[in-house]
């Protein structure tokens, strides 16, 4: 059996991307780095780590433990075309927090520790921003730290057998040539499974997931245009929008809202905006997973558009492992 790698999480939100490298049962996240503390306790419901909390500026290399690959989804507001797309000129910051990663990275290897291999995830946006500057900015970053690196645009419902439009592009780096050469990412599959095995169109829910006449100014357009029982709907801010695809549309950190672009669906027990645990379902998570009952749900929807899907980084970091697994660690120290 080869061994497992280990792994270093930055930008952990509550463990999309450490959860699919654990998935693949090659991969052993030691560490954990994550700022929001409600994130934090969804994540430390799932996994046997206690979170790093600190801001990743105040974290140093030669304080945490050394491991094997580095892992991150670092902050994508700044990129998104939901957002306001400043990128590295983000007033909050977030879109230079990636130095940071590729400041810790250098710190580890003037320890002699740097990490043979990086995954980062991010919006499909990226890749454009700033006429490609941006992204340009960030693979030079990796090639300069020693990184052979490939990137691909991956949509879940192609990749992932998950039944939702999301473009994410990945990026994935080896110190090792050989790893790199080996790696490839992963072709596209069917997509089998329904927005019914995922969503329950049937039972009754809460009833603060139900939009009504005295709840919904617009319930009236809602009502006349929502026909189809097995379909998700958005309410484009005058209008309502079916998706034709039998997909859902991207989830978002909003659509705890109530407003624009939320995904909606028509039961036989009324309209509803989906459950936490739906949009969880959506991201590939497992059921077993666990959503903390002390959080508010509009933090649970924020949990779940921030996050990952799942399935798509297994099938990635599978293909990471047998690259690495073809070379031994001495090779790539």
């Amino acid at each position: 059996m080869n061994k497992k790698w280990t792994v270093g999480s930055f930008f952990a939100g509550v463990g999309g991307i450490d959860l699919g490298f654990e998935e693949t049962e090659m991969f052993d996240v030691i560490y954990a780095n994550e700022f929001d503390e409600y994130p934090i306790k969804t994540y430390e419901q799932n996994f046997n780590i206690k979170v790093d909390n600190r801001d990743i500026n105040e974290v140093k290399g030669n304080e945490i433990p050394d491991f094997d690959i580095m892992v991150g989804g670092f902050p994508c507001q700044a990129f998104s075309v939901a957002g306001y797309r400043q990128g590295f000129e983000d007033e909050k910051g977030r879109g230079n927090l990636f130095f940071e990663m590729a400041r810790i990275i250098e710190e580890k290897k003037a320890n002699g520790h740097q990490p043979i291999a990086v995954f980062f995830e991010n919006v499909k946006n990226l890749v454009g921003h700033d006429n490609g500057k941006t992204f340009n900015v960030i693979l030079d970053t990796l090639y300069s730290l020693g990184y052979h690196v490939q990137q691909m645009v991956l949509n879940a419902s192609q990749y992932g057998n998950i039944p939702q439009n999301r473009e994410r592009i990945y990026i994935v780096g080896f110190l090792d040539e050989k790893s790199f050469n080996k790696f490839h990412f992963p072709l596209p599959k069917q997509l089998t499974k329904k927005l019914s095995d995922i969503i329950d169109f049937n039972n009754k829910q809460s009833d603060d997931y139900y939009y009504t006449p005295e709840k919904c100014k617009f319930y009236d357009i809602l009502d006349k245009e929502m026909k189809d029982f097995n379909a998700i709907y958005q309410w484009r801010r005058v209008y309502v929008r079916e998706n034709k695809s039998n997909v859902c549309p991207t989830l978002t950190a909003n659509m705890g809202t109530g407003g624009h672009n939320v995904p909606l669906i028509r039961c036989e027990s009324g309209i509803r905006k989906l459950t936490p645990r739906e949009c969880f379902n959506l991201q590939g998570f497992p059921e077993n997973f666990k959503l903390p009952e002390n959080i508010s749900n509009t933090r649970l929807y924020k949990q779940a558009g921030n996050s990952v899907v799942v399935p798509v980084i297994e099938r990635i970091a599978e293909n990471v492992a047998d690259a690495l697994n073809n070379i031994s660690v001495q090779e790539n120290i």
